[in-house]
C-alpha cells in the first residue's frame, strides 16, 4: 500500500510503499476512498519541517530548554545525535479519512466488512483505526463530504464548549476550513455570526452561510463588533486562526460583553492580559481536538466508551453528529472543496496549500486497486559482510529507532526483517534506514522463515511474554528488551517454554540445542561497570551499594503507568538497576523491602526506595524517583567495599576513592553498554556457548521487581524463595 510521509528533518513530502497494517482486537481496517488535507494543521507541519534547525528551535522554545538540559547531563554529541534521530522520524500526514471496512478486530461489533466509514486515519490506501474513532457514513452523504467529518468535529467541539444559545452573537476569528464549519454550526444553533479574516474570498463564503464579515487587514474588528451589538459586546468569540501574535486574544476580550466566552481552537500567542479578563470576568477555554476521549488510551486504543449518561458527546458521537448535520443539510461542506488531486500527485497538493491563498478544501482521491501485501522487500547495501546471525527485529517504537536499530546496524548481523504489526510507517522507515531486507506486519512470516535464527523484541511491555514464548517455540535465539514479562504467571509460562526446549542430556546449552534467551540488561555491559567488576574482583567482604535514578516525570496517562500495558515503571525500568546491583555483587537477591511515596501525588509507585539483600551478604538500595529535574544527572551509583568507594556518574565518569593505582575512568560520551550488549549477543549466537545472562539471573531479577511493588504496596519484606515458592520450583 501507499502512504504519505513527511520528513521533519529535511521537509520532504513523499509517497512511500509500506506493508498493510494488522487489524488489532479493537481496531478496524479501512480501504481508503478519499481523504481531506487539513489546510491549517498540515500546512503548519510541512512548513515547520522545511525550516532549518534555527527556525525549528524558534518554533519550539520549550524543546530547546530540554535539549540544553540534556547536553548538561549527557554531553553535546549524544544529545545532537538524539535530536537528529528524532527529526529523521517519518511523520504520517492526515487525519480526515473516508473508506470501506475490509476487516474488523475480535472485539469490534459495531462495524462489519463493507461498511462505509469516516475516521481519523492518515493519508494512506489502507488505515488501521480504533473502533471509537470511526463513524458510519449515511447513504445520503458522499465520500467527499464525509471526508470533512473529523475536521468538522474539531469545530463542533469548540462550539459545544462555547454553549451557544438561540439569539446570541458570536465572532469567529479565522475563516479557514474549521472557521467556516464553525460559522455554519453557530448559524444552525440560531446565532448571529461575525466572521473575521484577511482573505476576502473566504469572507465571501462566510457571508454565503449567513454571517457578517470583517476584513481585519483593512478594518478594526473591535470597532465593527461594537455597533453590531449596539455597544453591549458579543456573547462569545471562537478563535480558529493560526498566528504567533497574542493580539487576537486581546481583541477577542475587547469584543466580548461582561462574562463572555472565548474558545480557542486554533494556535495563537497566549500572553494573556489580566485586565482583559478581570474587568469583564471573561471565560477562556482551549478546545481539545475532536472532543472527550482525545488522548485517552483507554478510549482511543482499548475501545472503552464513556457512558452516554455521563459524557454525552465523545469523539465518536461528535463524528456522528457532524455526519448527521451533513445529511440534514445544516452543514454544507461541498462548497468548501476547491481542488482534487489523485494520491500520486500529493506533493503538488501540498505545494498548493502552501502557496495558493485560494486553496481551501483539497481532496485526495485514491485508486480502486490496492496492494494488500503485509511484507515489503528492500535492496540493502551488500558491502558489509553478514555473519551467522540472521535477525528479525519486532517493534518500531522509540527504543528500536533510537537504540536497537542503530546498534544492530553496527554489528555483522544480517538484518532480514523489521516488524511492527500496526506501525507500518515506522517499520518501513527503519528497514530503509538500517538496511533491513524486509518490512513486515506479519509475524508468522518471521516464525516460519528457516533463515531467521534470531529475534530481537522491542514492543510494548505487555507483548513481551507472548512474543518470547512464540520466538522460542519457533527455535529462534531471542533477545527481549526489558522487562522480560509483567506478571508471575507470564514468567512461569516463559520458564516452562524455555525448559521444555532443553535437551535431556544435561545442562550444556549451545546453539545446536536450545535457543539463547536474553533480557536487555545493558548496563552490565557498560565499560564503566566492567571496570567496577575488575576493581572489586579481589574483594573478601560483601558490598554495600546505592543506585539513584532521577527517572524524570512521566504524566499519569502515559502507557508505561498502565499495569496491563506497561506494568508500571518499577517492573518496566527499575529492573535495570536491580540487575546491575546483582551483577556487581555477583550474587542472587534473597529478599526485598520497599517503600513508595504516600498519598498526595498522582503516581506513587515511581517514587520508590528499594532495599535488596543478597545471598553473599551484600546489600543494595535502588532509589527510583520520578519527581526530579531533567537538569540533574539521571543515574548515579556508589559502591562501598573494604574502606574503598567507587562512584559512577551517569555512565560518563567513574571515580575511585581509596583504591591503589586507580582514581578515575572516563568515556567521551555516556556509555550504558548498549553497543557492547548487542555485539556480545550476536557473537554468542554465531559462536555458541552459555547464555550471556543465565536464566536463573533473569528469573531472580524479574521476581525482585515484582517483589518491590508488592512490598511497597503491602508494607512488608518479601523473601523471594517463600513468596514465589511455586514459581521458583518450576525452575
Amino acid at each position: 500500500m501507499q502512504q504519505i510521509i513527511q520528513n521533519l528533518r529535511n521537509g520532504e513530502t513523499r509517497i512511500l510503499a509500506m506493508p498493510m497494517p494488522e487489524c488489532g482486537r479493537t481496531m478496524v481496517l479501512i480501504k481508503t476512498h478519499c481523504t481531506l488535507i487539513s489546510a491549517g494543521t498540515e500546512r503548519m507541519l510541512v512548513e515547520f519541517s522545511k525550516g532549518g534547525l534555527i527556525a525549528k528551535a524558534k518554533a519550539q522554545p520549550e524543546k530547546v530548554k530540554q535539549v540544553l538540559d540534556k547536553i548538561k547531563t549527557d554531553g553535546l554529541m549524544p544529545t545532537l545525535e538524539t535530536v537528529f534521530k528524532r527529526l529523521d522520524e517519518p511523520m504520517p500526514l492526515g487525519y480526515c479519512n473516508v473508506g470501506e471496512v475490509i476487516e474488523v478486530g475480535a472485539r469490534v461489533s459495531d462495524f462489519k466488512i463493507g461498511d462505509r466509514v469516516a475516521s481519523n486515519g492518515p493519508h494512506a490506501e489502507i488505515v488501521c483505526v480504533s473502533k471509537n474513532l470511526c463513524a458510519k457514513v449515511p447513504a445520503t452523504v458522499s465520500d467527499e463530504q464525509a471526508a470533512f467529518t473529523v475536521l468538522g468535529s474539531i469545530g463542533l467541539q469548540g462550539v459545544r464548549l462555547a454553549q451557544p444559545a438561540l439569539g446570541e452573537k458570536f465572532v469567529v476569528v479565522g475563516a479557514g476550513l474549521v472557521g467556516l464549519v464553525v460559522v455554519q454550526l453557530l448559524r444552525a444553533s440560531g446565532c448571529e455570526v461575525l466572521a473575521i479574516d484577511v482573505n476576502e474570498q473566504r469572507l465571501e463564503m462566510a457571508k454565503s452561510y449567513g454571517a457578517k464579515a470583517c476584513n481585519s487587514g483593512s478594518g478594526d474588528p473591535v470597532a465593527v463588533a461594537g455597533p453590531w451589538t449596539q455597544g453591549m459586546g458579543v456573547d462569545g468569540v471562537i478563535i480558529t486562526a493560526s498566528a504567533k501574535t497574542d493580539e487576537i486574544v486581546h481583541q477577542a476580550a475587547e469584543m466580548c460583553r461582561k462574562r463572555g466566552r472565548i474558545i480557542l481552537i486554533g494556535v495563537v500567542g497566549l500572553n494573556l492580559r489580566r485586565s482583559d479578563f478581570y474587568e469583564k470576568e471573561l471565560t477562556f477555554q482551549v478546545s481539545c481536538s475532536y472532543g472527550p476521549g482525545r488522548y485517552d488510551d483507554a478510549y482511543e486504543q482499548k475501545g472503552q466508551d464513556y457512558p452516554i449518561g455521563f459524557v454525552r458527546w465523545t469523539e465518536q458521537r461528535n463524528f456522528q453528529a457532524v455526519l448527521g448535520a451533513m445529511a440534514g443539510g445544516q452543514l454544507n461542506v461541498s462548497s468548501l472543496i476547491t481542488d482534487r488531486f489523485p494520491l500520486v500527485e500529493a506533493a503538488a497538493a501540498y505545494e498548493k496549500i502552501s502557496n495558493d491563498p485560494s486553496a481551501l478544501g483539497i481532496i485526495l482521491e485514491y485508486p480502486e486497486s490496492v496492494d494488500k501485501t503485509r511484507t515489503i522487500s528492500y535492496v540493502p547495501n551488500k558491502s558489509k559482510p553478514a555473519g551467522k546471525c540472521v535477525a528479525a527485529m519486532i517493534g518500531a517504537g522509540n527504543f528500536a529507532k533510537m537504540t536497537m536499530g542503530p546498534a544492530l546496524a553496527k554489528t555483522n548481523t544480517r538484518l532480514k526483517y523489521v516488524s511492527a504489526r500496526t506501525n507500518a510507517a515506522g517499520a518501513s522507515h527503519l528497514a530503509k534506514k538500517y538496511e533491513f531486507e524486509k518490512a513486515t506486519t506479519d509475524l508468522d512470516q518471521i516464525w516460519k522463515d528457516p533463515e531467521v535464527n534470531t529475534v530481537f523484541i522491542t514492543t510494548s511491555h505487555n507483548a513481551h511474554a507472548g512474543l518470547v514464548c512464540a520466538s522460542l517455540e519457533a527455535g529462534k535465539h531471542t533477545f527481549v528488551e526489558k522487562p522480560l514479562c509483567l506478571t508471575p504467571e507470564e514468567l512461569k509460562k516463559i520458564i516452562l517454554t524455555y525448559r521444555s526446549l532443553i535437551t535431556d542430556n544435561g545442562s550444556q546449552i549451545t546453539k545446536k540445542t536450545t535457543p539463547l534467551l536474553m533480557v536487555g540488561f545493558n548496563r552490565r555491559f557498560s565499560p564503566h561497570v566492567r571496570k567496577i567488576k575488575e576493581l572489586l574482583s579481589s574483594r573478601g567482604e560483601p558490598l554495600a551499594m546505592h543506585f539513584a535514578c532521577n527517572a524524570g516525570i512521566i504524566p499519569p496517562n502515559v502507557w508505561v503507568h498502565d499495569p496491563e500495558v506497561g506494568g508500571g515503571r518499577i517492573v518496566g525500568e527499575a529492573c535495570h538497576f536491580i540487575d546491575l546491583l546483582s551483577y556487581i555483587a555477583g550474587s542472587r537477591i534473597v529478599s526485598v523491602s520497599a517503600a513508595q511515596m504516600g498519598k498526595g501525588v498522582a503516581i506513587q509507585e515511581d517514587k520508590m526506595a528499594i532495599v535488596l539483600s543478597f545471598k553473599d551478604g551484600s546489600i543494595g538500595t535502588v532509589n527510583y524517583f520520578g519527581n526530579g529535574s531533567k537538569s540533574y544527572p539521571k543515574e548515579t551509583l556508589e559502591v562501598y567495599s573494604e574502606g574503598r568507594i567507587l562512584r559512577l556518574d551517569n555512565f560518563r565518569k567513574l571515580e575511585g576513592f581509596g583504591f591503589k593505582g586507580f582514581r578515575k575512568f572516563k568515556t567521551r560520551a555516556m556509555d550504558k553498554g548498549h553497543h557492547a550488549e548487542f555485539q556480545s549477543f550476536v557473537d554468542r549466537v554465531a559462536e555458541g556457548g552459555q547464555p550471556l545472562i543465565s536464566m536463573d539471573e533473569m528469573i531472580n531479577v524479574t521476581l525482585a521487581g515484582f517483589a518491590a511493588v508488592t512490598s511497597a504496596c503491602e508494607s512488608r519484606m518479601i523473601n523471594l524463595s517463600k513468596e514465589y515458592e511455586g514459581l521458583i520450583s518450576a525452575d
